[in-house]
């Protein structure tokens, strides 16, 4: 076995059907006694439920989170913050809530419990994002990893199938950078081939009967996992050409990585065979990128760029931007490459 190094990040998880109701002691564990709750406009009525549980712990909500964390946004969240009073933060929903609360802990250092409606993942990871000028700043700081995360399956039944199954695609993007992650460890490649295994298995039965709550924890479950492998090892380059994509051209999140996925790994298979042959396995697939196509067509997401909403001219600008300062990748990150690459995903092509 080769060397590695391994990081465990800390942090506190309460798994459940019905560990929502641990919320006021979870708070009492952090020593918090003013919670600023956020949220979506959308799912506002869940923030004013997790206000109403923690009753004088809660400073106020903030219902205005949104994807890829504006500037503006995040700017506004901790005003709001400060002149509340606020000594922690509670987020309840996916990426956009949780992500708003790490701009939040960026400048503050206030901490965070999360409480993931969707499958997103940001809830473990020390990863932040914030998005000025059309171009998205991502960084990595111990501030904002949230303190404890209650992960309640049951407030993932109403999650419409859509939504299920590209949040579900991209968490398992995750885990499948993960495993030819430069620092990729023997202990977090086991945790992303089980979360991607978890999640192959569990979104077809949530498609099927979208109210099957063993299968929405065993989602949720997948989820975990693969945020904890995002959460401890380096990103390559489907989340450089995620970040560029979404950004730049305000494509939504989860279903750039989905249609994004499948041409990443198909990218990098060459470079990384033990890493495409784990994930196969995975997926009970033969080939890694054909098998997260397959999955997501069968889950009846997206697999073009076309139909989220990027412009077919824009092409050309988007390999330049995915190429300028690429993450690590194990292959080189060549342009025309690239520019092939987003072609196919723009057409939707199934990887060869």
């Amino acid at each position: 076995m080769r060397s590695f190094a391994y990081d465990q990040l800390p942090g506190r998880v309460v798994f459940g059907a019905g560990a929502l109701d641990e919320l006021p002691r979870e708070i009492g564990r952090l020593g918090a006694k003013r919670a600023l709750v956020l949220a979506t406009p959308e799912q506002a009525a869940q923030a004013d439920d997790v206000a109403r549980r923690l009753g004088e712990r809660c400073a106020g909500v903030f219902a205005r989170a949104v994807m890829h964390v504006p500037i503006e946004v995040a700017r506004a969240a901790r005003e709001a913050a400060a002149r509340l009073g606020a000594d922690c933060a509670v987020a309840i929903g996916g990426g956009s809530t949780t992500g708003l609360g790490k701009a939040i802990a960026l400048e503050s250092a206030l901490p965070i419990l999360a409480i993931p409606t969707t499958y997103a993942g940001s809830e473990m990871t020390p990863i932040w994002g914030i998005t000025e000028g059309g171009l998205k700043k991502t960084g990595r700081d111990p501030r904002v990893l949230p303190r404890t995360v209650i992960y309640d399956p049951a407030l993932t039944v109403g999650l419409p199938v859509g939504l299920s199954a590209t949040s579900g695609m991209n968490a398992i993007a995750h885990a499948v950078e993960g495993l030819y992650a430069q620092d990729a460890d023997p202990i977090h490649s086991m945790m992303a081939e089980e979360g991607i295994r978890a999640l192959a298995e569990g979104l077809p039965r949530v498609k099927a009967n979208p109210r099957d709550l063993d299968a929405r924890s065993d989602c949720l479950y997948g989820a975990w996992l693969c945020g904890a492998v995002l959460g401890a090892v380096g990103m390559a380059l489907h989340h450089k050409l995620c970040h560029t994509l979404g950004g730049t051209w305000n494509l939504p999140h989860a279903e750039t990585h989905t249609v994004v996925l499948p041409h990443a790994a198909a990218y990098n298979a060459g470079a990384a065979p033990e890493a495409m042959a784990r994930a196969a396995r995975a997926l009970h697939a033969v080939s890694a990128p054909q098998g997260l196509y397959d999955l997501a067509q069968t889950l009846g997401a997206p697999v073009a760029l076309k139909a989220i909403g990027m412009p077919a001219g824009e092409l050309d600008r988007a390999a330049e931007l995915a190429t300028t300062a690429p993450y690590w990748n194990p292959r080189p990150v060549e342009r025309a490459a690239i520019r092939r690459l987003l072609e196919d995903a723009w057409w939707g092509r199934r990887p060869e």
